[in-house]
């Protein structure tokens, strides 16, 4: 017969196994509830964060509606960084962090070939003025070149290999293997896949370069130039112009820039240069390519927001955004 005692002893074995296990349980279930709370939050903050992101960038195309009609000085406001505290109540819950820039203060990748898509062709009017402006950032002539062909190979849509460059033979033997694009580049950061990009060329081409949505030649605002990006008005001159020359005419330009086209090359050291006529029209005295970079602090998130806008006397309109760095 079982001892009483016995069944008793075991009875509160299982009472106590069962109510640890029921602890563990409610211990996890709350460590997933206070994990859920902290992810919701987190989610909530950061939609917020994006959403202030959002309101700088309404805010700046309105802006540059006005900045347009009211022809304000690209000095005044280009490059120039613009805080804003945000604030609930009486805390201060972040800051908003935006920069509004120039955008046709660089060489316009795209602009290596001409065309329309899947019919992209080399041209040389780019290309040369490609090869001006690496040469005017101190690479060799022969890698210049070579780079130069490498991009027009990686965008045209031929297999035929320029002298220097490289077609899809050339990237297929790597591990892992891929083709060339065919396509215009939608940024910079791409350059990084073509032959002969390392990171330490990259970086050295990057802060002269840009990638606007067409294969026009570049358009250069030489009343936005400061004189660290003399390399590209050297690029406009096909190299007739040193870096130094560029450099003291961006240093003498007039104050509040220059009126016409007709008084920017009428200077000496480009009256005789003899350029392609293509070339007089890249020049720019007003903007119409913007780049917007917001970063939010907001509560316990963080939201980066960087958007190429466009404008031509009208509202800006958005041609591109992206919610990373751009590197």
């Amino acid at each position: 017969m079982p001892n009483p005692q016995s069944q008793s002893g075991t009875a509160l074995l299982s009472v106590l196994l069962l109510a640890a296990v029921m602890a563990v349980l409610a211990v996890a279930m709350l460590d997933d509830i206070r994990f859920g709370l902290r992810r919701a939050g987190n989610a909530q903050a950061i939609a917020q964060a994006q959403r202030y992101a959002l309101g700088s960038e309404a805010l700046a195309r309105q802006r540059i509606g006005e900045l347009q009609r009211m022809q304000v000085d690209v000095a005044q406001w280009n490059g120039k960084p613009l805080v804003f505290p945000i604030v609930e109540g009486d805390d201060n819950l972040g800051m908003v962090y935006a920069r509004l820039d120039d955008a046709s203060t660089c060489f316009n990748l795209n602009s290596v070939v001409e065309g329309a898509p899947e019919q992209w062709t080399r041209r040389e009017l780019g290309v040369r003025q490609y090869v001006a402006l690496l040469q005017a950032q101190g690479f060799a002539a022969a890698q210049a070149q070579a780079l130069a062909d490498a991009l027009a190979d990686w965008i045209d849509s031929d297999a035929q290999r320029a002298p220097l460059g490289a077609e899809d033979s050339s990237y297929a033997a790597l591990q892992p293997a891929y083709r060339t694009s065919g396509a215009l580049l939608a940024e910079p950061s791409e350059l990084r896949a073509i032959r002969g990009y390392d990171a330490q060329t990259y970086a050295r081409i990057r802060p002269q370069v840009c990638a606007l949505p067409s294969a026009e030649l570049s358009p250069v605002n030489v009343n936005a130039l400061q004189p660290e990006q003399a390399p590209v008005l050297s690029m406009l001159s096909l190299g007739r112009l040193t870096p130094a020359q560029a450099r003291r005419i961006l240093d003498q330009r007039p104050d509040g820039g220059w009126r016409d086209a007709l008084a920017f090359w009428s200077q000496p050291a480009l009256r005789d240069a003899g350029l392609p006529n293509e070339v007089y029209d890249q020049v720019q005295l007003s903007s119409r390519w913007f780049r917007l970079r917001t970063e939010v602090e907001y509560a316990s998130a963080q939201a980066v927001l960087d958007a190429l806008l466009q404008a031509d006397g009208g509202p800006a309109r958005l041609v591109a955004r992206r919610w990373t760095p751009e590197e």
